[in-house]
């Protein structure tokens, strides 16, 4: 097997993204994208986004999504967990987003070691302020689509990820990339969006109550702008998108 070919754990928001853009840099081929979302609710786990328009965001991409369902209940989850992960074949490793929570990373290497495969970690111990600015330099565009309750308004929803919001978080003392949780993402633009962009055209701020209190983004519609150079080549190579 080669030891190159890895899954990419993906939510749709910036940590997965970076991260799987920096394994694809390193040279890793990301043979699927592996999408946890609520049984319940049929939407990704704390990011709240609808399971359909992760598959389009996967679609611009060009990496094959897998979705799998799953409870709320940890231990139940870390069995689906690796019962989804047993179903991907030909891989050796996994990227994750990690920054520093060490509960996370141990979390991720204990499990992948029980199903015998590797975590990989290119933002691991990385400067979440200079991690967030390369997120932004390297052309990704992303917008906020839950916020924890009581530390935002409904109005953080919906806002783009740029230098003016960063500056905000650090003011504020809170993590840029929001690392424990304080605010989840969704992609809609960068470098690895071969087939066009996501361009939100209409949503609204939705308060939810249950063990946190978050408010989230609710997307009603959107739409798929197209790239003048869409399908003119990749910065990858071809086998590492496909």
């Amino acid at each position: 097997m080669n030891n190159k070919e890895v899954a990419a754990s993906w939510s749709g928001g910036k940590d997965s993204c970076l991260a799987c853009y920096q394994a694809l840099k390193e040279g890793y081929t990301v043979r699927h994208l592996l999408n946890f979302i609520s049984r319940e609710y049929k939407r990704c786990c704390f990011h709240g986004i609808d399971a359909a328009l992760l598959k389009t965001q996967a679609g611009l991409i060009g990496i094959p999504l897998i979705q799998h369902e799953v409870t709320a209940d940890m231990k139940a989850y870390e069995q689906e967990f690796k019962e989804a992960v047993l179903n991907l074949r030909g891989i050796s490793g996994m990227v994750f987003g990690d920054i520093y929570l060490d509960e996370h990373k141990d979390w991720v290497e204990r499990v992948c070691k029980d199903v015998g495969i590797t975590a990989v970690e290119p933002l691991w111990n990385g400067s979440p302020l200079k991690l967030v600015e390369e997120f932004i330099r390297a052309g990704f565009k992303a917008v906020i689509v839950s916020a924890q309750a009581d530390k935002f308004d409904k109005d953080f929803v919906g806002r783009t990820i740029d230098e003016q919001l960063v500056s905000e978080l650090v003011s504020r003392e809170i993590c840029p990339c929001g690392e424990n949780g304080e605010f989840h993402t969704l992609v809609i633009d960068g470098p690895l969006f071969e087939r066009g962009a996501i361009e939100i055209t209409e949503s609204e701020p939705v308060f939810k109550k249950g063990f946190w209190e978050y408010w989230f983004l609710d997307v009603k519609k959107y739409r798929i702008r197209q790239k003048r150079n869409a399908g003119a080549g990749s910065i990858f190579p071809r086998t590492a998108v496909r």
